[in-house]
């Protein structure tokens, strides 16, 4: 399966999870309903369920709020949602206590010292690298 088929199947998954049926009329009317811009057709939302196309970002926003999922599970799927989830995790677990105070102090300056800072570090490291054979 490519991208768009994907993406087709989440959102007819999404659509039956949520009380729809999985049909283009349904997701016409149901989508027109709540997009701020100006209303998308039959055929467009038809090429979505087909798996031939992917809404842009706004509306892909607009069908993740109407159906209660996030719009990277929409999107992406539920294990692309994971994998970044579990990687934030090991990166919040790594920085903790002092070292975080330290990254919130980083972030908080403006990018002259940014740079001065992130110099100073990766001298540092490489000072502190084991001598290679």
């Amino acid at each position: 399966m490519n991208q768009k088929t994907e993406f087709a199947e989440r959102l007819k998954q999404a659509m039956l999870t949520a009380g729809y049926q999985a049909r283009p009329g349904v997701l016409e009317k149901e989508f027109n309903t709540r997009y701020w811009g100006r209303a998308v057709t039959f055929q467009a939302v038809s090429r979505w369920l087909k798996g031939l196309s992917i809404p842009e970002q706004d509306k892909l926003q607009v069908l993740a709020e109407w159906l209660k999922i996030e719009p990277q599970a929409l999107r992406f799927g539920e294990a692309s949602v994971q994998l970044v989830r579990e990687k934030q995790k090991r990166w919040e677990d790594a920085v903790a206590g002092p070292e975080r105070e330290v990254m919130e102090a980083f972030l908080s300056l403006p990018a002259a010292q940014k740079k001065v800072a992130r110099e100073v570090i990766l001298a540092l490291a490489k000072a502190n690298e084991a001598p290679k054979s």
